[in-house]
């Protein structure tokens, strides 16, 4: 058939068969769109990219897009500023004991490496310098840019917009090479942008790929990483056994928390299920929570004969973050029971008590020998107030800082302040760290102690001052401003407040006998407290007015809402606002409830007593009849049919229904 006369056939009235004709007529002869000269069809309309924003945090600028397909939140620069130069630091270790010397800018002159190595290193430190010097050769130096060839293997692990990998690059000296991971190829598209923006691409290297396969893939001793960071949305629980065995021998891994809601006791079940640890509602919850992921991590090292060391511990705003250095040795795995405890807490006074898992003692002949430990600490009932105790963990009883490694990146913040924008919180911060007791887990709460027995609040130097007047040590926290962290036992501690409550008594005609205040004030204190204020009472950093706790930095700050690549982006004030009390019930309309009264009888009109009238909010109308049980009524489509018992139907007979 010619393709004229096609088209005459197909200009002729249509009948069904004949439509399906034309529709694969014409998918023959429909023109297709020209091909490129390598085969390829041409590119499709895309939609409108979304618009971008240009970010500048430390050395680094990355291009962000508006939309939230890549997760990035500004108030963790805290948390990278910390991360820089605890990084710098340990390079500067590490290299140290090979003989290398970091250069970091704005140090005026290169600091000798000293401090927080072990003894063989220091030797071979020592060894390199004077076989440098004999040589007359210069000694070698890492720059903050370059590559090292025996620098550092970092890996980021979430990497997101690479900000972090890229600050890296531009602030940290002595690295070898710096991978950039994340599972979303909108991420890896925007951080290949952002690496070559900045000009680093020599040393930091994009990667798309489960972080756990990743780390799974990089066992071997030759192929581990020197740095592992890890920063998810939510639990890095998922990523732990993984990240356990793909640090080097000695490396440094970096970890962040950011549900503090399931390791501040509010789903202990969850918190267990995560981290193997059982999470308590507790004033101290900020500080548990850093010990439950110790231990957690301690944990999953645990099952390759290895062991974690913290160097730092840190609780900050909404999240938790820890650095610790990972090594293995069969035999100091065996003192990991010995490290961890559970907590007895009681729920009327908040008294606490640790009890080890293990216990490691000594013989005649200087071997350290390991038993299970014997508990527990505790009556079945408090002894203060007579209430029950809570059981949570095991956490991590053991330091939770390594105070030279503190100071260490302390005295370089303090020496360099110009290096972050959040120097003088990072100072702050660790100088708090470093008043801390090492020795002490947990801590008690000023208002906490005082709201037990409805006493007024002494202030902290009165209290820090009778503790330190009876003997005892005292500190705060880090985690908390109104943290007392001491090592007295809950017996002086209640002593001394009841020492505090006859100077400010309580009405104790208004407290229960069943209460916790009432059986803690009924026994005379055996400890006569002395609040007079003492100098060493009152800390050098709060002496010195140092920004140790964080300020709101900007309005709705906190946890961000997860990255959704694809999803279309709504603006996050209208967001909040149309969720705002979406669990509260909406206001009525007068009008609308004067309506709905209405349909109410008022009880007060039935018996005779309301004296409102038609101003009466309820139905002053009389009440509808009522129907019998007698009276039977059905409906039909076309009449509607009343049987009513007639005589006969009462006397047993068989009445015909009347039809209205």
């Amino acid at each position: 058939m010619s393709h004229a006369r096609a088209i005459l056939w197909l200009s002729r009235p249509l009948h069904p068969a004949r439509i399906l004709c034309i529709a694969q007529f014409m998918e023959q002869k429909a023109p297709s769109p020209p091909a490129m000269e390598n085969g390829t069809q041409p590119c499709q309309e895309r939609p409108p990219a979304a618009p971008e924003a240009t970010i500048t945090e430390g050395a680094a600028k990355i291009v962000f897009p508006n939309a939230n397909e890549v997760f990035y939140n500004p108030v963790q620069e805290f948390n990278r500023d910390l991360t820089c130069a605890v990084i710098t630091e340990f390079a500067r270790i590490h290299l140290g004991a090979k003989g290398i010397q970091i250069k970091v800018p704005g140090e005026k002159d290169l600091q000798k490496v000293s401090g927080n190595l072990s003894e063989q290193e220091e030797e071979k430190a020592e060894q390199e310098e004077r076989e440098t010097l004999a040589s007359g050769e210069q000694p070698r130096t890492a720059a903050v840019g370059e590559i090292c060839e025996e620098g550092l293997r970092v890996l980021e692990g979430l990497a997101a917009s690479g900000l972090r990998s890229i600050r890296f690059a531009l602030e940290v000296p002595g690295l070898r090479s710096v991978i950039a991971n994340d599972a979303s190829a909108r991420a890896v598209e925007l951080m290949d942008r952002n690496v070559h923006l900045n000009g680093v691409a020599h040393l930091v290297q994009p990667n798309q790929a489960d972080a756990r396969m990743l780390m799974y893939q990089h066992q071997k001793a030759s192929e581990r990483f020197d740095v592992i960071d890890l920063d998810p949305y939510g639990s890095p629980a998922p990523f732990l056994d993984a990240a356990v065995q793909a640090v080097n021998d000695g490396g440094l891994l970096c970890v962040t928390c950011t549900d503090m809601a399931v390791l501040a006791g509010n789903s202990g079940e969850t918190c267990y299920s995560k981290y193997g640890a059982m999470a308590i509602k507790s004033r101290a919850c900020h500080e548990m929570a850093l010990r439950i992921v110790l231990h957690s991590l301690d944990l999953h090292a645990n099952c390759y004969q290895r062991f974690v060391v913290p160097l730092i511990s840190i609780s900050a705003d909404f999240y938790v973050r820890v650095f610790v250095r990972v090594f293995t040795g069969q035999a100091k795995v065996k003192a990991s029971a010995s490290k961890q405890a559970l907590v007895f807490q009681c729920v009327g006074c908040g008294a606490f008590y640790l009890q080890r898992l293990g216990k490691a003692s000594r013989d005649p002949g200087g071997r350290v020998k390991f038993s299970a430990a014997c508990g527990p600490p505790v009556t079945p009932e408090c002894e203060h107030c007579g209430q029950r105790h809570q059981l949570g963990g095991p956490i991590w009883a053991d330091p939770i800082h390594d105070l030279d490694f503190v100071g260490r990146v302390l005295e370089a913040v303090t020496t360099n302040p110009g290096r972050f924008h959040t120097s003088k919180r990072i100072q702050g911060v660790l100088s708090v760290v470093t008043e801390e007791l090492p020795d002490v887990p947990l801590y008690y709460t000023l208002d906490h102690l005082s709201s037990t027995i409805h006493c007024n609040t002494p202030s902290l130097l009165q209290l820090r001052s009778a503790l330190l007047h009876a003997g005892f040590r005292v500190s705060l926290s880090h985690a908390c401003k109104n943290a007392v962290k001491t090592d007295a036992p809950p017996q002086a501690l209640w002593d001394i407040m009841r020492c505090w409550e006859k100077e400010c008594p309580v009405k104790r005609e208004r407290l229960s006998e069943s209460s916790p205040a009432f059986r803690i004030l009924a026994v005379e204190p055996r400890l006569k407290a002395n609040f007079n204020i003492r100098e060493d009472a009152n800390p050098s950093s709060r002496q010195q007015g140092l920004k140790r706790f964080q300020a709101n930095p900007e309005a709705n700050w906190g946890p961000r809402p997860r990255a959704r690549p694809g999803a279309a982006s709504k603006d996050p004030e209208e967001k909040r606002r149309l969720l705002q009390n979406k669990r509260k019930e909406p206001a009525e309309d007068p009008a609308q409830r004067a309506a709905r009264l209405k349909t109410f009888p008022c009880k007060r009109f039935k018996e005779g007593t309301c004296q409102r009238g038609d101003q009466c909010c309820y139905s002053h109308s009389p009440a509808a009849p009522v129907v019998s049980a007698d009276t039977l009524v059905t409906d039909c489509p076309e009449t509607t049919t009343k049987i009513f018992p007639g005589p006969e139907a009462a006397a047993g007979g068989t009445g015909g229904p009347g039809v209205d």
